[in-house]
């Protein structure tokens, strides 16, 4: 009974550790992502109103990199953009208000949470694995490179019908 007793006290001291170390990787992720601390590059053609892009991601866990590159492949496509490369172009972001995102921090806050809207425009595009290639061991972390494909078309309509950009033919 003793026995018993050690054994599940271990296992929860444990799952305490576990978790309290992944809450603060988690936490640190979305640091790296409130500051927006990522590349983006084209890597090719994507379908109809789509963008296929690759978004480097830094995270000490390459695991927390792939869900945080979702929100940072959006993020480019509305405020940085990106550049070309040969037989594929390079896009403009969908805004070119620096001051956007925090004239609409109301909007963008709750868009960009855990689970938030972003999520209805961005797919990974290569199921989660990741190249050795696109691992990198910088410092104390990783810079991860994950594809992804952006839904821009329906990205520009939802942010045009909120009022947060303004829409292709205003001022026509």
């Amino acid at each position: 009974m003793k026995t018993s007793k050690s054994i599940g006290i271990l296992l929860f001291i444990l799952l305490s550790v576990s978790y309290a170390s992944a809450q603060r990787s988690k936490r640190t992720a979305d640091r790296y992502t409130r500051e927006w601390r990522y590349e983006i590059e084209a890597v090719g053609v994507g379908t109809q109103g789509t963008y296929l892009i690759k978004v480097w991601s830094y995270s000490k866990k390459s695991n927390l990199a792939i869900e945080q590159a979702k929100k940072n492949a959006v993020h480019g496509v509305i405020f940085k953009g990106f550049t070309g490369m040969q037989g594929v172009s390079g896009q403009k972001p969908l805004t070119t208000n620096s001051n956007l995102e925090e004239e609409k921090k109301d909007f963008f806050e709750p868009f960009f949470a855990d689970g938030g809207k972003y999520m209805k425009f961005v797919s990974i595009t290569n199921d989660g694995s990741i190249a050795a290639k696109d691992r990198l061991k910088t410092g104390k972390e990783y810079k991860i490179g994950v594809i992804v494909s952006v839904n821009v078309s329906l990205l520009r309509k939802d942010l045009e019908d909120a009022g947060i950009i303004k829409k292709l033919d205003a001022g026509f």
